[in-house]
Protein backbone atom coordinates (compact mmCIF):
# COMPACT_ATOMS: atom_id res chain seq x y z
CA UNK A 1 0.00 0.00 0.00
CA UNK A 2 1.41 3.38 -0.99
CA UNK A 3 2.10 5.93 1.73
CA UNK A 4 0.08 9.13 1.44
CA UNK A 5 1.79 12.47 1.82
CA UNK A 6 0.54 15.71 3.33
CA UNK A 7 -1.15 17.58 0.48
CA UNK A 8 -1.09 20.88 2.40
CA UNK A 9 2.68 21.30 2.13
CA UNK A 10 4.24 24.01 -0.02
CA UNK A 11 7.74 24.28 -1.55
CA UNK A 12 10.44 25.66 0.72
CA UNK A 13 11.77 29.17 0.18
CA UNK A 14 14.99 29.23 -1.85
CA UNK A 15 18.26 30.92 -0.86
CA UNK A 16 20.00 33.55 -3.01
CA UNK A 17 22.85 31.24 -4.15
CA UNK A 18 22.56 30.37 -7.83
CA UNK A 19 23.27 26.68 -8.59
CA UNK A 20 22.23 26.64 -12.27
CA UNK A 21 22.83 29.56 -14.62
CA UNK A 22 21.88 29.26 -18.30
CA UNK A 23 22.62 32.08 -20.74
CA UNK A 24 22.16 32.48 -24.48
CA UNK A 25 21.34 28.80 -25.05
CA UNK A 26 20.69 27.76 -28.65
CA UNK A 27 19.88 24.28 -29.97
CA UNK A 28 18.60 23.30 -33.41
CA UNK A 29 17.86 20.01 -35.09
CA UNK A 30 18.24 20.69 -38.76
CA UNK A 31 16.00 23.62 -39.61
CA UNK A 32 14.03 23.22 -36.35
CA UNK A 33 15.27 25.85 -33.91
CA UNK A 34 14.24 24.42 -30.54
CA UNK A 35 16.06 26.73 -28.11
CA UNK A 36 16.70 30.35 -29.09
CA UNK A 37 18.72 32.44 -26.64
CA UNK A 38 17.18 30.68 -23.62
CA UNK A 39 18.24 32.07 -20.22
CA UNK A 40 17.46 30.90 -16.68
CA UNK A 41 18.86 31.07 -13.15
CA UNK A 42 17.95 28.52 -10.46
CA UNK A 43 18.73 29.21 -6.81
CA UNK A 44 19.68 26.69 -4.15
CA UNK A 45 16.56 25.13 -2.68
CA UNK A 46 14.39 26.48 -5.49
CA UNK A 47 12.00 24.39 -7.59
CA UNK A 48 11.51 25.81 -11.06
CA UNK A 49 8.82 24.39 -13.33
CA UNK A 50 9.37 24.76 -17.07
CA UNK A 51 6.15 24.51 -19.05
CA UNK A 52 5.48 24.72 -22.76
CA UNK A 53 3.69 23.06 -25.63
CA UNK A 54 4.67 19.56 -26.78
CA UNK A 55 7.83 19.81 -28.86
CA UNK A 56 8.72 23.22 -27.46
CA UNK A 57 12.11 22.03 -26.20
CA UNK A 58 11.49 21.32 -22.52
CA UNK A 59 13.12 17.89 -22.47
CA UNK A 60 15.91 19.11 -24.75
CA UNK A 61 16.65 21.80 -22.19
CA UNK A 62 17.20 19.47 -19.24
CA UNK A 63 19.18 17.02 -21.40
CA UNK A 64 21.49 19.92 -22.27
CA UNK A 65 21.83 20.74 -18.57
CA UNK A 66 22.97 17.22 -17.72
CA UNK A 67 25.18 16.91 -20.79
CA UNK A 68 23.14 14.32 -22.67
CA UNK A 69 22.71 16.76 -25.57
CA UNK A 70 25.29 19.31 -26.69
CA UNK A 71 23.88 22.81 -27.32
CA UNK A 72 24.89 24.69 -30.45
CA UNK A 73 25.95 27.70 -28.38
CA UNK A 74 25.46 29.32 -25.01
CA UNK A 75 26.54 28.77 -21.42
CA UNK A 76 25.30 26.20 -18.88
CA UNK A 77 26.89 26.60 -15.46
CA UNK A 78 25.92 23.96 -12.88
CA UNK A 79 27.35 24.12 -9.36
CA UNK A 80 30.24 26.23 -10.63
CA UNK A 81 31.00 23.97 -13.60
CA UNK A 82 30.61 25.03 -17.23
CA UNK A 83 28.90 21.91 -18.57
CA UNK A 84 29.72 22.62 -22.21
CA UNK A 85 33.46 22.44 -21.43
CA UNK A 86 33.56 19.31 -19.24
CA UNK A 87 35.18 16.10 -20.44
CA UNK A 88 33.45 12.75 -19.83
CA UNK A 89 35.19 12.12 -16.50
CA UNK A 90 34.32 15.54 -15.06
CA UNK A 91 30.80 15.29 -16.44
CA UNK A 92 30.30 11.95 -14.66
CA UNK A 93 31.51 13.51 -11.41
CA UNK A 94 29.01 16.34 -11.80
CA UNK A 95 26.20 13.87 -12.50
CA UNK A 96 26.71 12.41 -9.03
CA UNK A 97 25.40 15.74 -7.70
CA UNK A 98 22.67 16.15 -10.34
CA UNK A 99 19.95 13.48 -10.46
CA UNK A 100 17.69 12.94 -13.47
CA UNK A 101 14.25 11.39 -13.02
CA UNK A 102 13.30 10.04 -16.44
CA UNK A 103 9.72 10.25 -17.66
CA UNK A 104 9.75 6.48 -18.24
CA UNK A 105 11.34 5.83 -14.79
CA UNK A 106 14.12 3.84 -16.55
CA UNK A 107 14.08 0.99 -14.02
CA UNK A 108 15.85 -2.22 -15.02
CA UNK A 109 13.16 -4.90 -15.36
CA UNK A 110 15.64 -7.73 -14.72
CA UNK A 111 16.78 -6.24 -11.40
CA UNK A 112 15.02 -6.18 -8.04
CA UNK A 113 14.19 -2.85 -6.43
CA UNK A 114 17.28 -3.26 -4.23
CA UNK A 115 19.52 -3.89 -7.26
CA UNK A 116 18.05 -0.91 -9.12
CA UNK A 117 18.97 1.37 -6.22
CA UNK A 118 22.43 -0.17 -5.85
CA UNK A 119 23.21 0.38 -9.53
CA UNK A 120 24.12 4.12 -9.40
CA UNK A 121 26.42 3.46 -6.45
CA UNK A 122 28.28 0.88 -8.54
CA UNK A 123 28.10 3.01 -11.68
CA UNK A 124 29.85 5.93 -10.00
CA UNK A 125 32.26 3.76 -7.97
CA UNK A 126 31.10 5.13 -4.65
CA UNK A 127 33.45 3.85 -1.93
CA UNK A 128 31.00 2.17 0.45
CA UNK A 129 30.83 -1.15 2.25
CA UNK A 130 27.97 -3.60 1.68
CA UNK A 131 26.53 -2.63 5.06
CA UNK A 132 26.64 1.06 4.14
CA UNK A 133 24.97 0.34 0.79
CA UNK A 134 22.20 -1.57 2.56
CA UNK A 135 21.60 1.42 4.86
CA UNK A 136 21.48 3.83 1.90
CA UNK A 137 19.01 1.63 0.00
CA UNK A 138 16.66 1.27 2.96
CA UNK A 139 16.88 5.00 3.74
CA UNK A 140 16.05 5.97 0.15
CA UNK A 141 13.10 3.59 -0.02
CA UNK A 142 11.85 4.72 3.38
CA UNK A 143 11.89 8.33 2.16
CA UNK A 144 9.38 7.39 -0.55
CA UNK A 145 7.32 5.07 1.67
CA UNK A 146 8.32 1.83 -0.06
CA UNK A 147 10.80 0.05 2.21
CA UNK A 148 8.68 -3.10 1.96
CA UNK A 149 9.30 -3.38 -1.81
CA UNK A 150 13.06 -3.83 -1.50
CA UNK A 151 13.12 -7.40 -2.88
CA UNK A 152 10.29 -7.02 -5.39
CA UNK A 153 10.63 -6.75 -9.16
CA UNK A 154 9.52 -3.60 -11.04
CA UNK A 155 6.84 -5.68 -12.81
CA UNK A 156 5.19 -6.31 -9.42
CA UNK A 157 4.75 -2.59 -8.73
CA UNK A 158 2.02 -0.17 -9.75
CA UNK A 159 2.83 2.85 -11.91
CA UNK A 160 2.92 5.13 -8.89
CA UNK A 161 5.17 2.75 -6.98
CA UNK A 162 7.59 2.51 -9.92
CA UNK A 163 7.77 6.30 -10.00
CA UNK A 164 8.55 6.34 -6.27
CA UNK A 165 11.29 3.72 -6.70
CA UNK A 166 12.79 5.76 -9.54
CA UNK A 167 12.75 8.78 -7.24
CA UNK A 168 14.39 6.76 -4.47
CA UNK A 169 17.14 5.81 -6.91
CA UNK A 170 17.82 9.49 -7.60
CA UNK A 171 18.01 10.19 -3.86
CA UNK A 172 20.53 7.47 -3.07
CA UNK A 173 23.41 9.61 -4.38
CA UNK A 174 22.34 12.54 -2.14
CA UNK A 175 22.06 14.93 -5.11
CA UNK A 176 22.07 18.71 -4.77
CA UNK A 177 19.91 19.11 -7.88
CA UNK A 178 17.08 16.96 -9.27
CA UNK A 179 15.83 17.27 -12.84
CA UNK A 180 12.29 15.92 -13.27
CA UNK A 181 11.06 15.03 -16.76
CA UNK A 182 7.23 14.86 -16.68
CA UNK A 183 7.11 13.27 -13.19
CA UNK A 184 3.32 12.73 -13.18
CA UNK A 185 2.72 11.62 -16.78
CA UNK A 186 0.60 8.48 -17.01
CA UNK A 187 -0.49 8.59 -13.37
CA UNK A 188 -4.06 8.91 -12.11
CA UNK A 189 -4.89 12.25 -10.41
CA UNK A 190 -4.61 10.92 -6.85
CA UNK A 191 -1.23 9.26 -7.44
CA UNK A 192 0.01 12.30 -9.37
CA UNK A 193 -0.84 14.46 -6.36
CA UNK A 194 0.98 12.07 -4.03
CA UNK A 195 4.10 12.19 -6.23
CA UNK A 196 3.91 16.00 -6.35
CA UNK A 197 3.74 16.23 -2.57
CA UNK A 198 6.57 13.74 -2.25
CA UNK A 199 8.69 16.04 -4.43
CA UNK A 200 7.93 18.90 -2.02
CA UNK A 201 8.84 16.70 0.97
CA UNK A 202 12.20 15.87 -0.63
CA UNK A 203 12.94 19.51 -1.43
CA UNK A 204 12.29 20.48 2.20
CA UNK A 205 14.21 17.58 3.74
CA UNK A 206 17.33 17.81 1.57
CA UNK A 207 17.16 21.44 0.36
CA UNK A 208 17.49 20.21 -3.21
CA UNK A 209 17.15 22.50 -6.18
CA UNK A 210 14.89 21.27 -8.97
CA UNK A 211 13.89 21.87 -12.54
CA UNK A 212 10.52 20.27 -13.25
CA UNK A 213 9.42 19.70 -16.83
CA UNK A 214 5.66 19.22 -16.76
CA UNK A 215 2.39 19.89 -18.55
CA UNK A 216 0.46 19.03 -15.37
CA UNK A 217 -0.58 22.39 -13.91
CA UNK A 218 -1.68 20.76 -10.64
CA UNK A 219 1.84 19.37 -10.20
CA UNK A 220 3.35 22.72 -11.14
CA UNK A 221 1.16 24.62 -8.68
CA UNK A 222 2.06 22.27 -5.82
CA UNK A 223 5.80 21.92 -6.42
CA UNK A 224 7.19 25.08 -8.00
CA UNK A 225 8.52 28.26 -6.42
CA UNK A 226 8.78 29.72 -9.90
CA UNK A 227 7.31 28.92 -13.31
CA UNK A 228 9.11 29.50 -16.60
CA UNK A 229 7.16 29.49 -19.85
CA UNK A 230 9.20 28.14 -22.75
CA UNK A 231 7.67 29.73 -25.84
CA UNK A 232 9.38 30.13 -29.24
CA UNK A 233 12.56 28.69 -27.76
CA UNK A 234 12.90 31.44 -25.16
CA UNK A 235 12.17 32.08 -21.51
CA UNK A 236 9.07 34.00 -22.55
CA UNK A 237 7.70 34.64 -19.05
CA UNK A 238 8.52 33.65 -15.50
CA UNK A 239 6.97 34.18 -12.09
CA UNK A 240 4.87 32.51 -9.44
CA UNK A 241 1.82 30.47 -10.43
CA UNK A 242 -0.65 33.08 -9.18
CA UNK A 243 1.21 35.96 -10.85
CA UNK A 244 1.26 34.35 -14.28
CA UNK A 245 -2.37 33.23 -13.97
CA UNK A 246 -3.37 36.92 -13.88
CA UNK A 247 -1.38 37.86 -16.99
CA UNK A 248 -3.21 39.54 -19.87
CA UNK A 249 -0.70 38.19 -22.39
CA UNK A 250 -2.57 35.75 -24.65
CA UNK A 251 0.39 33.37 -24.95
CA UNK A 252 0.57 33.12 -21.17
CA UNK A 253 -3.20 32.94 -20.64
CA UNK A 254 -3.43 29.94 -22.99
CA UNK A 255 -1.71 27.74 -20.41
CA UNK A 256 -4.38 28.46 -17.81
CA UNK A 257 -7.43 27.80 -19.99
Amino acid sequence: METKTDISKQPAVASTEIVISIAGLHKSFGSNKVLRDFCLDVKRGESVAVIGKSGSGKSVLIKCIIGLIDPDSGSINVLGNEVTKLDHIKLDRLRVKVAFLFQSNALYDSMTVRENLEFPLRRHWVNTTKEEVDVLVVEALTNVGLAHTIDMMPSELSGGMRKRVALARTLIMKPEIILYDEPTTGLDPITAREISNLMVDIQKKYNTSSIIISHDLNCVKLTANKIVMLIDGKNYAEGKYEELSKSEDEKVKNFYI
